[in-house]
């Protein structure tokens, strides 16, 4: 889809130091594309109340890696 748009070239410019990207096609593309991803990821705070954890699983002991009590 072609479009014309004003960009704050000031915003552009510093948009161009985060990336690899060489022209303000791939730029904003790139804008939009990362835009959608992070909006379509699930905010965990809505999963609160909604997951039912196994009374015997034990968090605890994934916490300890392996060899660490080796090292004591």
């Amino acid at each position: 889809m072609r479009t014309n748009i004003v960009l704050d070239e000031k915003l552009v410019k510093e948009a161009f130091r985060y990336t690899q990207v060489s022209t303000k096609k791939e730029l904003i593309d790139l804008a939009l594309r990362e835009f959608v991803e992070n909006h379509r990821r699930k905010d965990i705070r809505d999963l609160k109340g909604k997951i039912k954890i196994d009374d015997k699983y034990d968090y605890k002991s994934l916490r300890t890696r392996k060899g660490d009590d080796e090292r004591s």
